[in-house]
């Protein structure tokens, strides 16, 4: 809570971060079909990738889409997409918005009959990733959940990550009868470095998220790993698996892992006619090798 955090900050030694991403967050709605139905897959995260932000739309109980705009708070004139005007500083009129969005989320917009007016009357807010250390006092106290360590949404595992604390903290509890100093310690030398990995797990999936899903590329990659998974579910398990569905997985080691297999996955797409002989038993073989000596 922002009273425990103010209480640590009182205190000397106490090292602390906080960093904003240069962009913000608005809701807009996709409402039901005519018919009742959801307007779009349900089983499924959609993206409207835009290089430096994006669109994205999660399906609700009610039928509707929740969809989320993350979108630079200031104008990038450099912008390949929006020509300047992709930012909230750009868009201020009705006639504004109906432009940039006609032309850059063209589908999207047809599905969104009441976006120009959410746009003005939902809000902005922005995004943080918190970082800081030690996160007890002694026996008596302790940082848990976003307190401890905020992080933005894009691998959605916030509540996760908090849940988390929560059970290694009773766990603990049972292993030391209540002694709290060993407790705290120990918590603290586990969830620290799990915290901190998420922090940068979630930011690593921001990029991927906006920018490189709409690189040809980057899906060959991604098909590459899902064969590898589904013929090795043991050795290869892809890095957003490792953290979405692997609770047995911590968040420290899926980093360290998922760094290793995207080395080995930048060192093969590399490779002369990896478009060709992606499915060849050469480059399985390969990958293996490599995975197997690290």
């Amino acid at each position: 809570s922002a009273a425990r955090m103010q209480h640590q900050l009182q205190h000397d030694k106490f090292n602390y971060s906080q960093y904003y991403i240069d962009c913000g967050y608005k809701e807009l709605t996709i409402p039901p079909t005519d018919e009742g139905e959801f307007a779009l897959q349900v089983n499924a995260l959609h993206i409207w990738p835009r290089k430096d932000y994006m669109l994205i739309a999660l399906p609700n109980l009610d039928k509707t889409f929740t969809c989320t705009l993350f979108f630079p708070f200031e104008a990038r004139p450099d912008d390949p997409v929006g020509r300047g005007e992709a930012s909230f500083e750009k868009l201020t009129t009705p006639e504004a918005v109906k432009s940039f969005f006609e032309k850059t989320f063209p589908d999207a917009v047809k599905m969104m009959p009441d976006y120009i007016n959410e746009f003005f009357t939902n809000p902005t807010s922005s995004l943080v990733t918190v970082k800081c250390f030690p996160w007890i006092r002694e026996d008596k106290f302790a940082l848990i959940g976003d307190a401890a360590h905020a992080i933005v949404p894009f691998f959605g595992q916030g509540m996760n990550c908090g849940f988390e604390d929560c059970r290694v903290l009773d766990e603990l509890i049972d292993k030391h009868h209540e002694n709290w100093g060993e407790i705290l310690k120990e918590y603290q030398r586990l969830r620290k470095p799990d915290g901190d990995a998420i922090a940068d797990l979630a930011i690593n999936n921001f990029t991927e998220m906006r920018d490189k899903t709409a690189d040809p590329k980057f899906l060959l990659q991604k098909k590459i790993e899902a064969r590898l998974h589904e013929k090795y579910p043991d050795k290869w398990i892809p890095a957003y698996s490792q953290v979405t569905f692997s609770p047995h997985i911590r968040y420290s080691e899926a980093l360290r892992r998922g760094q290793i297999q995207e080395a080995i996955m930048q060192e093969v797409m590399a490779m002369n006619g990896i478009t060709e002989k992606w499915e060849s038993e050469e480059i399985e073989q390969l990958i293996l090798t490599k995975l197997n000596s690290n």
